[in-house]
């Protein structure tokens, strides 16, 4: 188990609750007792007075967070036991969940990589900041899971078909295409961001992040966003496949490339997930969380995860095994994979 005094600072100074990610040697990445440090901060400071807003951010210039820390979720899920992972995630979420609805504004400053669970740290909060260096993705498809940590609600308020295409194509997005995308709010340069935190502890005020904030500049993915909304609008995945296949451009080809090193029924799952997000009025994150925790609970033992941990972390050999490899996802392995779980249902009492 890691060190959690090395891995994580949290502490209030001034008018701010901080929480910092101390372990840039590992992009950052969370463990299962970071992610408990961090719900226990954000209860307490709830009710301080003393406490008028939190400010999360990281050390290190490669990554915010990279994602979760998923080594002992390969080590205890090809033992058979499932319990950690379930418990993993089902906190997790309840995390996610407690910053989208904070009754104080959380203030997240995401330099570098910030993916998957880094998402879910970083991005459900009132006022979320980027640099020129921040890259932000939702990779999940890539070992087998789906988009979690709530990224599915972002991913299905992102404008015209965007949110498919960063799910299941695991696109990378610069800071201009986090804030178009609504994964990001403020674009602040990197060299002022410790006076600004600073001024936010003194003054508990977060109208400094506003007053700081520059225009962006364009998105990468702009010249891109018209072939996106044609090329990802069939409602399946052999049919956004098929749409990719025979459009004969290089960002469409680019795509299927990308798609072809993911887990089908991931990728056909995550279309599913966006698809009853969208339909669901009003849209919640709660709802997103209890979408994904259905898969994810279930990822182990009937999905793709073990083994594109394996490839991708273990024995790095980038070539998973997946279930459906070169054919279609049959609809009642989505249904099943996505059906309530009874008992075992999400819930967020607190």
């Amino acid at each position: 188990m890691a060190d959690l005094a090395q891995d994580l600072n949290i502490r209030i100074q001034g008018r701010a609750g901080r929480i910092t990610l101390t372990r840039p040697q590992a992009l950052n990445a969370l463990s299962y007792e970071m992610c408990m440090a961090i719900d226990t901060a954000l209860r307490l400071w709830r009710d301080d007075e003393q406490v008028a807003l939190v400010v999360i951010d990281a050390e290190g210039d490669k990554a915010f967070c990279a994602g979760g820390d998923i080594a002992e979720l390969y080590e205890t899920g090809t033992r058979g036991d499932f319990d950690y992972g379930r418990r993993f995630w089902r906190d997790e979420y309840r995390m996610n969940a407690m910053i989208a609805a904070y009754p104080k504004p959380v203030v997240s400053f995401l330099q570098g990589f910030t993916m998957g669970g880094g998402v879910g740290l970083g991005c459900h909060g009132s006022h979320r900041v980027v640099e020129d260096s921040s890259r932000i993705a939702m990779p999940e498809c890539g070992i087998g899971l789906v988009p979690d940590v709530g990224g599915s609600y972002l991913l299905a308020r992102a404008p015209g078909r965007l949110g498919i295409y960063l799910g299941i194509a695991a696109a990378r997005m610069d800071a201009g295409d986090a804030i178009h995308a609504g994964f990001a709010d403020h674009f602040i340069p990197r060299d002022i961001w410790g006076d600004l935190i600073q001024s936010l502890a003194a003054s508990g005020d977060v109208a400094h992040v506003v007053r700081h904030a520059k225009t962006a500049p364009q998105g990468s993915m702009v010249p891109h966003l018209g072939a996106i909304d044609r090329l990802f609008s069939a409602v399946t995945l052999s049919g956004i496949q098929a749409d990719l296949r025979a459009h004969n451009s290089d960002f469409a080809r680019g795509a299927l490339r990308a798609m072809e090193r993911n887990a089908p029924l991931s990728m056909a799952c995550a279309i599913e997930i966006i698809a009853r997000l969208r339909a669901d009025a009003p849209l919640a994150v709660q709802t997103a969380l209890e979408l994904e925790y259905r898969f994810t609970f279930r990822a182990m033992e009937h999905g793709d995860i073990l083994e594109g941990i394996r490839a991708a972390i273990i024995d790095k050999d980038r070539q998973p095994d997946w279930q459906f490899a070169g054919r279609d996802v049959p609809s009642p392995t989505i249904d099943k994979m996505l059906a309530p779980l009874g008992a075992d249902t999400l819930t967020f009492e607190i």
